[in-house]
């Protein structure tokens, strides 16, 4: 368990809301529009934690190498700006975890890799985020996770020492990060782990099923 805690920060997608339907639809427009089959979510979802690389990487086969990569990315942002959170939800357990921070007096927020572009409205969109104190994006600043600028930047606009904060990510990218900006580490196993994860290996200090686990780990259950 935690001790001497005084915020949680979350990953986004695949963490506390589950986007899969909507970036999965918004790739596979891009299919159908062409004459393509539709996919279904279930290929879809184990890649949403990438963002449009692992959309594209499932719709077309293609990298960000190929040469058509930035053209078809450019595309998918503007179907997911277009439907952000249609079918987006929030994880069965979090409203009431995050109730049970704020109600410890633990101040909690977001560091995403999901850019600005998207993640302003679809955080305003959602009721759940109006109480969050700080919500980085991937373009926040110079470097995305895993670099733990992005971490250092939440702890700092919470007024916080890091090794004060907590992270919780469904990405080793989420876990390395958290480990190099100081802070206690949380796997999120429920979440988007791609196809070859292994949660046991990410180092992380504690690994969860489900969100309401978290509370265990905070004293708070």
């Amino acid at each position: 368990m935690f001790q001497h805690i005084d915020a949680v920060l979350f990953d986004l997608d695949g963490t506390l809301i589950d986007s899969a339907p909507d970036l999965g639809e918004a790739a596979d427009k891009m299919r159908t529009d062409r004459g393509m089959e539709s996919l279904p979510l279930s290929q879809y979802r184990p890649m949403a934690g990438a963002g449009a690389r692992g959309m594209i990487a499932v719709a077309f086969g293609l990298t960000p190498n190929d040469a058509r990569f930035d053209a078809l990315k450019e595309e998918f942002f503007c179907n997911y700006q277009s439907r952000l959170t249609e079918r987006t939800y929030v994880f069965d357990g979090v409203v009431e975890l995050i109730a049970h921070i704020g109600q410890a007096g633990l101040k909690w927020g977001v560091v995403t890799n999901k850019s600005a572009r998207f993640t302003g409205p679809l955080t305003k969109a959602m009721p759940l985020f109006s109480t969050a104190q700080t919500i980085v994006s991937g373009d926040t600043t110079p470097h995305p996770k895993p670099h733990p600028a992005p971490l250092l930047e939440a702890a700092r606009q919470l007024n916080l020492a890091p090794a004060r904060c907590v992270y919780v990510g469904d990405d080793e990218r989420d876990i390395v990060a958290g480990r190099a900006a100081g802070m206690a580490t949380v796997a999120a196993a429920y979440g988007y782990l791609g196809l070859t994860a292994n949660t046991q290996g990410w180092n992380a200090d504690f690994t969860i099923s489900t969100p309401s686990a978290l509370l265990n780990l905070l004293r708070m259950a």
